[in-house]
């Protein structure tokens, strides 16, 4: 057998708060953000630090963001986070300062185990370290690190971390040259 999942269970440690915090949360967030006018920055910042997330002054996210437990991220001061981007954070999502997240990316925190019948799941943190730019239809997989000055172009898949000041492309994310 190569998964049971009857047995697959995740639980409130994984989750980091309880099921009725993150029920609640996954109902509202569609409503206090999702209705939210374009330009209503500061209300998201504020709906977001109230269930546990750790954003710096400045922060503009988009009222499309969908993000899975915002107490798991933390986004530096001045940073952007695009229209319908998915901030799946089963794992920590730590962004640096001014760092841009484009439209429709994907970052992912978790995958599971598929070598054990309960399918366990497993996280990694992603780091998206300062002033980075993952263009948009990113997928950035779990324990992934792109260092500071990094860009990713446009539907690039990152399996790997990838070093700062250097322009990425392709699926998976290869060198083309130096940022400057």
């Amino acid at each position: 057998m190569y998964q049971d999942l009857n047995s697959f269970k995740v639980t409130a440690e994984q989750r980091g708060r309880s099921s009725f915090v993150v029920q609640l949360w996954w109902v509202l967030q569609p409503i206090l953000l999702g209705l939210s006018p374009q330009i209503c920055f500061g209300w998201r910042r504020f709906i977001l630090r109230l269930f546990g997330a750790n954003i710096g002054k400045g922060v503009l996210i988009r009222p499309s963001v969908r993000i899975t437990y915002p107490w798991k991220i933390v986004i530096g001061d001045y940073s952007w986070i695009g229209d319908n981007t998915e901030l799946y954070s089963l794992g920590e999502i730590h962004i640096g300062r001014h760092v841009v997240i484009s439209q429709r990316s994907y970052l992912c925190t978790g995958t599971h185990d598929y070598q054990n019948s309960n399918f366990a799941l497993i996280t990694k943190p992603i780091v998206i370290e300062d002033q980075a730019w993952v263009a948009t239809d990113v997928f950035v997989a779990p324990g992934v690190t792109i260092g500071e000055g990094a860009v990713v172009a446009a539907r690039s898949t990152v399996t790997k971390s990838l070093k700062g000041g250097i322009i990425y492309r392709g699926n998976p994310a290869k060198a083309v040259r130096d940022r400057l």
